[in-house]
Formats: structure tokens, C-alpha cells, sequence
């Protein structure tokens, strides 16, 4: 009965790997200590397959890829094969060169490929026990394999504990229930044939069906696991106890260590294998279940545990790891050692262990008897463990750096640092004029580069909230202390945040003449594109965006290509090129999930859905805009939400139904609504303004066209001007309004917006009872939306076409369609003139994934080969 009870659990993990061959993936096996998770796991039987393991063990947890170490050590001499980056990457973090600062996702793709390469001789098999435990980098490029295994022949199977924190939790799962009643009795009476039919019950009903504890609880003294490894582990010999907690506190499993460390030979660890605690092969000490380990630590008072890392430092050999088992034998300050953890901080931070490097600052801190050592260590700690999403870990750091004597600019740190998290939009923060004054106190104490870290994550906020007129004025005095050159990037970018209109016309001059300029890191052109959005450059927007992404996708920094990808998924949305768009915005999405940045999550959806809305397809339109909607209603992300009710307008038009669809785009336009954001609402003036004409809403939007005017008599924003141009032509009288569709033809340059004029333009004409001069307006239209894809409007043409006597040809079936975004951008990537393996370094993606991509491609497209494929997509 007990058997069979695991027998779905055997045939869901031998389905996986059966079926590796053609189609890869991943599973984590969860359920509490003694369920039997590594039982399973050892039960695997993989004929064919090349299988590499990893143990998380929780006292490694602290040194950065260690877990990554064990799983690719027998592939370490493949990593030659890699690309440059992507090798050097790897090997930094493995710790076997010395480089730059690996991105863990740089790492994950390296590990991929790495992966893959060997796969394409032997299918693989990743076996991870105990996977909450492996350090946090490992766990995390662990999660972004897993992520893509789809189309490679391998299966990853991780074990992790109920209620363990854990990066890999969000993979397919199987959960191990305990056995019941039944089941449980039978395994019984197997393992301890001896026992009454009174002790069998009492075990059984302790046990509460956990496999472990049937074997284990067999004693009437003990009430649980740990309870009853620690009462076995009691009888053994001094000597073999001294053994077990030493390699119990130890950092590895590595037997040498912990004998020579107890000053013991192979024999004292006899009893300890004969009572069935641990396993001892060739120089590996292993316990025989994690509760053995976790059991003797807590068995032992604290001078024990103390005397055991002092007696692993004595014998250790690398620096890093004998340092951190002195500071855990260490109780009171000792300044040396202070110095030389944080050396070891250091190190560790090379390698891109940022939450080991948190750790060990913040115990050089506990060491250090000095003031400002203390305060500096513990502020740094604070700032890296911004990156690793730790909120409650950075507000316990600052919270001990504020009982410190603190400088000025380290009091500012602690006022601005928890305002990193959620693009600061926590509730509990200083506010963009807190900090912008908090700027100004900075700068005159001579730090400019923190006091402009200070106000860039103050003027930021301004994009996804709206901080009102007197903060943003006090952002603007703040910009204007900096002693930087007025075309700084960093400046022009807060310029375009903070006033996107009131100093327009410099902004838009400064981005202008940047974008001539290329030389920048990456991460400078993708705020460039953010704040060419918000000033109304779309098409600077989309190049800026577009430039930044290659730099970022080599350097692995995926959550700042995620917001690239966002910005030009929406301004390519406004320039009528869907096709990039959404590519851009699918694989921004992606993208955003794996790197947690909820608000880029919502404004890529809402993009989908605008999308979807100039494609006619409302059903869908709606769908994605209710899941943006949920993500920007949870902390107000203005962005998300205006461009909810922009695709809900556009969708409600689309169906002819004006007063809705005049309600959805007001809503931009109220300033106590959460959609209004003060800079996007005024590029949907052409919708705005054919919904109110269709429902006699006229007076109310002409009030706010005239506040439109005043905006464009500051700044020459692009979309601003196009918009008005739109509304002036609409909303003229008749006898006007001919001169005015005219001046806004010859003015207009992004097609989408030119077509929407000309099919305005004609309608005009057709009602004017001028259907000859309405078709060339109507048939130009219609040829536009057809190009670009938006094939809600092109009907509405065709329709005005036929009414004003013209026949249309039938709609092109367009096979790219059938394409999902993630396979448009895949076939434009190839279309380009890119191999599988230059598209996967790009997507990060493994060149085998791509290939089976492509192989779906071509026959949805009706072609053989990637030659084709520039002719279909019009490249």
C-alpha cells in the first residue's frame, strides 16, 4: 500500500524523463522534511541519459554558486567552448578567474548553452536535492535554465522543503502528500516488525504519515525527527560527537576537513555510520538526512559550536571560508578581523554573490568597534541588498545604521534607500520633494554623484505617479543646482520627467542632438528612451530604446532590458509599427516576470491589449487589459492604467460605441482619477477628440484642446502637435476645416497618425457630399492600416469606401499573423540575417530552442527555409 501510494508521483517523474528526448523540462518535487523527496529522487532511473547532481547544504548557503559548482563540475572543461562573455562570465563566478562582476542572468545563459552543448551528445539529467539550501545565484540561474528547457533534451528534478523559502518555487511542481493511515501501517510493520499492535498505533499517529518519522519515532521517549537523531546521536563517543558537530558546522562535506579539524582519524566516525547517521565515501562525509545536521547543531551549546568553526578556520585552506568560520567562532569585537571580512565581502562581490557580500558586511559591522566603520558597512550592505529584493532586510540594516553617529550624507542614504524599492512607490518613503531637497543638502556637502542618485530616483517617480505641481517645482530647483552640462543625459532625463512641456522645447533639443551621439553605456540610451516617450519623441523613443537593448542583452542586465523593451513597445504602439511592437512588449513581459518588476509586467499587458484593440480584437483586448488593470490598481502605476483605458477607447471606438469610449479617455484627463498621467494623456488627443464629436461632447473637449494649446506653445513634442493638428481639423466648422486637414497632412510624418488623418479627412468629404474627393483620402487610408497591421481601421475604411461608391478588394490574409510574438520576433531575428546561435544570445535562449522555433515558422508561413523568410516579412 505504501508503494503504490507514491506510484502517480513515479509515473509524473518517469514521464518527464522518457520524454527528454524530444522534449525537455522541469519539476520540483516539495513536501516536508521526511516525505520521502530524496527517496524519489533516488529512485530515478534515467537509462540513456547523463545525469549531474547537486545537494544544497544549508551551511553553504552563504558561498555564491557553490550549488552551480557541484552540478557542472564534470563539465567545467567544456566552458572553453562558450562565448567570450558568457565563458568569462561563468568562470568568475565559479570562482576559477578573476573578471568583472558577472550578471546572474549572464551567468544563466552561460549555463544554458553550457548545458545545451552537452545535451546535444547525451541527453541530460540535473538532479537537485534539497534545492532551498543551494545559495541564492545558484538557485536563481537554476530557475532561468529551467525557464527554457522546452526544446532541449533535458529534465531538471529539484527537491525542496514545505515551507522553505525558495527561487526555484514558481517551476511545475509535484507536492508529496503523507501517507495515509493504511499505507503508513504497512511501511510500519515492515520496518519494525517488532512492535505491539499499541506502540504501532502511537507511532503512526505521531508520525502523521511522514515516512522518516515511522523509521524514526519508534522510541516512546522522542516526539519528533530531530528530537530523535539528536537522542541517537547522545549515545555515541565524545570523540565521534566532536567529529559530527564539526562537519555538521562545516561549509562543505568534505571529510578531510572535518578529521583533521577534530583531530581524529576514520575510525571515531564508526558508531556514527553503524547508528546510521552518516555515509562516509572516499573524502565525502555526508549525514544521512538534513535534520541529522541540523539536529547536532542545535544539540550543542554555543561554546561547542564556537570551538568547531575555530577548529574548520585552523585547517581550511581558501581565505574566504576560513575567515567566515572565525567570525562564527568570534563573540566579541575584534577590529582585524572586522578588515578582513570585509575583504572577503569584497571578493565575494566580484563573483556577483551580492547576498553572500550582505551577509558579510553586515557581520564586519557586528565586529567592528567603530562608529564610522560600522555605519559605512552597514549602509553598503543595505545598498547591495536593494538588488536582491530583501525589503525587510534593508529597513533592519538601516535601522541599525540609524543608531549610529551618522554623517549628513550617510543620514540621507537612510531616508533614500527604501525609496529603490517599486520605483518608490511605497507608501512609506520620503516623497520626490523630500528627496529633491534631501538633494540640494547633499550637493552642498560635495557629493554630487549621491546627490544625484537622490533626485534621479525622486524625478522618476514622477512616471509613475504624480507628484503634483509644488514637488515637481521642487525638482525642477533642485535640477537646476547640479553642476552638470546641460545636455548631462542625467539631466536631460529629469528635465523630461519632471517638465516634460514647461522645458520641452530643450528637452526635446537635447534628446535630439544625444541621439546623434551614440558612445553611451546602454543603460544611459534606455532612460533616454523613457524620457523621449514622455516628451513625445516617440520615434526618438523607439531608436533610443531599440540602441540600448543589444548592451544590455551582452551584459546580461535583463531587468533594465525589460524596461527598454517596455518603452519601445509602447512608442512603436503610437508609430503604427504593431509588428515590433509586439514582439517588444511579449518579450518585455517575459522578461519582467522572471526579473520581478511588476509595474513593466502591467505596462507591457496594457500595450498587448492596445494592440489588440487596433487589430479588432476586442475579446482579447479586453482580457489583457483587466490583468493590467489589476497590476496598476495594486500601487497606482499611472502608466499601466492610462494606457488600460487608451486601448479600452480605442477598442470601444472600434465598436462604435462613442460614449464609452469618451468615458475611458476623460479618464486620463481627471487629475483625482489614477489613470491620469500628466504626460501621456495629452498624446490621445486624436481619440479623445472623435469620440466627443460622435457623442456631442464638444464643449468639454474643446476645453481641454484650448489647455493642449497651451502645452504646445511651450514645447514642440511631436505627438502633442500631431494630436492637435488632428483635433483642430475635427473639430472645426465646415468652412475651415478642408484648410486644416490639409495643413496636417502636409505636417505629418508617423504613418499611423497620417492615416488616421486621412480617413478622418475623407469621412469629412463624403459627408460633404464630395464622394469623388473622399476615395483617394479613404483609399490612402485603407492602403496604411493594411500596411501596418491595424486592421480595425482599415475596415472602417474599407466601410467608408464602399459608402462613398468604391469597391475594395478583398482583405489580404497576412500568415504572419498566425505567428505568436514570441515567433515574429524569432523569424524577423532570422529574417535579418542572424544565426540560431547570434538569435539565442540575443533572446537568451539556447540555439537549439531556436532552431525548433523556426521549424514551426516556416510552415505556418507556407516556406521551406530562413532565405524565405526576408521576402514574406517585407525585411
Amino acid at each position: 500500500m505504501a508503494l503504490c501510494e507514491r506510484e502517480s508521483e513515479r509515473a509524473r517523474l518517469a514521464e518527464l524523463i522518457e520524454g527528454v528526448s524530444d522534449r525537455g523540462g522541469a519539476l520540483v518535487v516539495r513536501g516536508e522534511a521526511g516525505i520521502g523527496k530524496s527517496a524519489l529522487l533516488a529512485e530515478i532511473e534515467a537509462p540513456g541519459l547523463r545525469t549531474l547532481t547537486a545537494v544544497g547544504v544549508e551551511a553553504e548557503h552563504h558561498l555564491p554558486y557553490a550549488g552551480l559548482h557541484q552540478l557542472l563540475f564534470p563539465l567545467r572543461k567544456d566552458i572553453d567552448g562558450l562565448p567570450a562573455t558568457q565563458g568569462e562570465a561563468l568562470r568568475t563566478a565559479l570562482g576559477l578567474a578573476d573578471g568583472p562582476r558577472p550578471e546572474v542572468f549572464l551567468v544563466g545563459m552561460a549555463v544554458l548553452n553550457l548545458l545545451a552543448e552537452a545535451a546535444a551528445h547525451h541527453p541530460l539529467l540535473l538532479v537537485v536535492d534539497d534545492a532551498h539550501w543551494l545559495d541564492p545565484n545558484s538557485q536563481d540561474v537554476l530557475a532561468f535554465v529551467a525557464r527554457r528547457l522546452e526544446s532541449e533534451p533535458i529534465a531538471l528534478v529539484a527537491a525542496i522543503r514545505d515551507g522553505e523559502p525558495a527561487r526555484m518555487a514558481t517551476l511545475p511542481t509535484l507536492s508529496l502528500k503523507p501517507l495515509t493511515d493504511s499505507g503508513a501501517a504497512e511501511l510500519l510493520a515492515r520496518t519494525a516488525p517488532e512492535l505491539s499492535s499499541a506502540e504501532r498505533r502511537r507511532v503512526v499517529a505521531s508520525a502523521a504519515g511522514n515516512p522518516l518519522a515511522l523509521r524514526e519515532l519508534t522510541s516512546g521517549d522522542v516526539t519528533s525527527l530531530e528530537q530523535a537523531f539528536a537522542v541517537r546521536a547522545r549515545k555515541l563517543p565524545p570523540q565521534t560527537r566532536t567529529v559530527l558537530l564539526v562537519a555538521a558546522v562545516n561549509d562543505t562535506n568534505a571529510l578531510h576537513e572535518a578529521l583533521c579539524a577534530a583531530k581524529a582519524d576514520l575510525a571515531a566516525l564508526t558508531p556514527a555510520v553503524d547508528a546510521d547517521l552518516v555515509t562516509v565515501a572516499e573524502d565525502t562525509l555526508a549525514f544521512r538526512h538534513p535534520l541529522v545536521r541540523s539536529a547536532i547543531v542545535k544539540a550543542a551549546d554555543p561554546c561547542q559550536r564556537q570551538a568547531a568553526h575555530q577548529a574548520l578556520a585552523e585547517v581550511v585552506s581558501d581565505e574566504d571560508r576560513r575567515v567566515w568560520h572565525r567570525a562564527a567562532a568570534t563573540t566579541g569585537p575584534d577590529e582585524a578581523l572586522a578588515a578582513e571580512l570585509q575583504e572577503s565581502a569584497e571578493r565575494l562581490e566580484r563573483r556577483g554573490g551580492v547576498d553572500a557580500t550582505v551577509t558579510a558586511l553586515a557581520r564586519s559591522a557586528r565586529l567592528s568597534e567603530s562608529s564610522q566603520r560600522k555605519a559605512e558597512w552597514l549602509l553598503k550592505a543595505a545598498t547591495l541588498a536593494v538588488e536582491t529584493g530583501q525589503r525587510d532586510l534593508v529597513d533592519r540594516l538601516l535601522a541599525d545604521a540609524s543608531t549610529l553617529d551618522l554623517t549628513d550624507n550617510q543620514r540621507a542614504v537612510v531616508r533614500w534607500l527604501p525609496t529603490a524599492f517599486d520605483d518608490g512607490l511605497r507608501d512609506d518613503v520620503s516623497g520626490p520633494g523630500e528627496l529633491a531637497d534631501l538633494a540640494i543638502k547633499v550637493l552642498a556637502d560635495g557629493d554630487l554623484d549621491q546627490a544625484m542618485l537622490i533626485l534621479w530616483g525622486a524625478a522618476m517617480r514622477c512616471f509613475w505617479v504624480e507628484p503634483g505641481p509644488t514637488d515637481r517645482c521642487r525638482l525642477t530647483r533642485a535640477a537646476d543646482r547640479m553642476p552638470l552640462a546641460r545636455r548631462d543625459p542625467r539631466l536631460v532625463a529629469i528635465n523630461a520627467y519632471v517638465t516634460p512641456f514647461e522645458r520641452g522645447e530643450a528637452v526635446l533639443a537635447d534628446l535630439a542632438e544625444l541621439a546623434r551621439h551614440g558612445d553611451r553605456d546602454a543603460s544611459v540610451d534606455r532612460f533616454l528612451g523613457s524620457a523621449s516617450m514622455l516628451a513625445g519623441a516617440f520615434d526618438l523613443a523607439a531608436r533610443f530604446s531599440a540602441s540600448a537593448q543589444p548592451g544590455l542583452r551582452a551584459q546580461g542586465r535583463l531587468a533594465l532590458l525589460a524596461r527598454a523593451l517596455g518603452v519601445q513597445a509602447w512608442s512603436s504602439v503610437r508609430l503604427g509599427d504593431l509588428a515590433t511592437a509586439l514582439s517588444a512588449a511579449e518579450e518585455g513581459q517575459r522578461l519582467a516576470v522572471e526579473t520581478s518588476q511588476p509595474y513593466i509586467h502591467g505596462l507591457t499587458l496594457a500595450t498587448q491589449a492596445e494592440i489588440a484593440a487596433l487589430r479588432g480584437d476586442y475579446d482579447k483586448c479586453e482580457e489583457l487589459a483587466a490583468q493590467a488593470e489589476r497590476i496598476g490598481l495594486a500601487a497606482g502605476a499611472r502608466p499601466v492604467l492610462a494606457t488600460v483605458q487608451l486601448a479600452r477607447g480605442i477598442a470601444a471606438l472600434g465598436e462604435g460605441r462613442h460614449a464609452d469610449a469618451f468615458a475611458n479617455l476623460m479618464r486620463l484627463n481627471d487629475p483625482a482619477d489614477p489613470a491620469y498621467q500628466m504626460a501621456l494623456r495629452c498624446y490621445q488627443i486624436a481619440e479623445l477628440t472623435e469620440a466627443a464629436v460622435r457623442c456631442d461632447q464638444l464643449g468639454v473637449v474643446g476645453e481641454l484642446v484650448q489647455e493642449f494649446e497651451m502645452h504646445a506653445m511651450a514645447s514642440p513634442s511631436p505627438a502633442l502637435h500631431s494630436g492637435l493638428r488632428h483635433a483642430r481639423a475635427v473639430l472645426a466648422p465646415d468652412h475651415e476645416a478642408e484648410k486644416l486637414f490639409r495643413a496636417a497632412l502636409d505636417a505629418e510624418t508617423w504613418p499611423l497618425e497620417r492615416g488616421r488623418t486621412q480617413l478622418a479627412y475623407g469621412e469629412w468629404l463624403r459627408r460633404q457630399r464630395r464622394p469623388v474627393d473622399s476615395r483617394p483620402q479613404l483609399r490612402a487610408a485603407r492602403e496604411t492600416f493594411e500596411a501596418l497591421g491595424v486592421t480595425a481601421w482599415a475596415e472602417r475604411a474599407r466601410h467608408e469606401l464602399r459608402a462613398a461608391g468604391e469597391a475594395s478588394p478583398d482583405a489580404h490574409t497576412d500568415a504572419v499573423g498566425e505567428l505568436t510574438p514570441h515567433e515574429l520576433h524569432i523569424a524577423r531575428l532570422a529574417a535579418e540575417g542572424l544565426t540560431n546561435r547570434e538569435i539565442g544570445q540575443q533572446l537568451y535562449l539556447s540555439h537549439r530552442t531556436v532552431s525548433t522555433h523556426l521549424h514551426r515558422i516556416f510552415p505556418k508561413l507556407g516556406i521551406t527555409s530562413r532565405t524565405e523568410l526576408r521576402e514574406v516579412l517585407g525585411r
